[in-house]
């Protein structure tokens, strides 16, 4: 008798190593191919742009004029197809994969959104909070909003495990 574990792959990758260019253009290649094929489907138009940039394998799309790429660019929605892309691009490459997956500027949006969070949370702090806790959100959001509150002069760490993982804010 066989048990699962017994034909599980075995992930040798030290996460420590980062990846190479060539790794992270593979990465780009692969999640471009499926990514392509979901529009495909779903029969949405779409232009696919890669790059390489910190460190992870960005893929973005946008939408060409009349385009129905908005369809997809609900910030759960690119959380979800992007988790989909990294376990395509994973079971392809045999690496674990950080890439971000933007949808329709969906990012940029996001960020806009993560930067008003934060200001409301120093707003609080200004009025007289030792700290200002914002809500669960992914490690890339997350960095995303430490880099911010570093911008604005402030300090902040991350608590929690898992999807309960969220940011405080402190005066530096």
């Amino acid at each position: 008798m066989t048990t699962s574990s017994e034909h599980a792959p075995v992930d040798t990758r030290d996460d420590r190593v980062p990846a190479t260019v060539a790794q992270l253009e593979e990465e780009g290649d692969v999640a471009a191919d499926f990514i392509e094929g979901l529009l495909d489907i779903a029969d949405i138009d779409g232009d696919l742009d890669l790059d390489v940039r910190a460190g992870r394998a960005y893929v973005s799309v946008e939408a060409p004029s009349g385009g129905s790429v908005a369809l997809i660019a609900a910030p759960d929605t690119v959380q979800a197809l992007q988790e989909l892309t990294r376990i395509a691009v994973q079971n392809r490459t045999g690496r674990f994969s950080r890439l971000i997956l933007d949808i329709g500027g969906s990012r940029d949006a996001r960020q806009h959104e993560l930067a008003a969070l934060v200001d409301r949370a120093i707003a609080r702090l200004d009025d007289g909070a030792s700290q200002a806790s914002l809500p669960a959100m992914s490690s890339y959001e997350r960095k995303v909003v430490h880099d911010i509150v570093a911008d604005r002069g402030f300090v902040s760490e991350s608590y929690g495990e898992g999807a309960d993982r969220h940011t405080v804010i402190r005066r530096g």
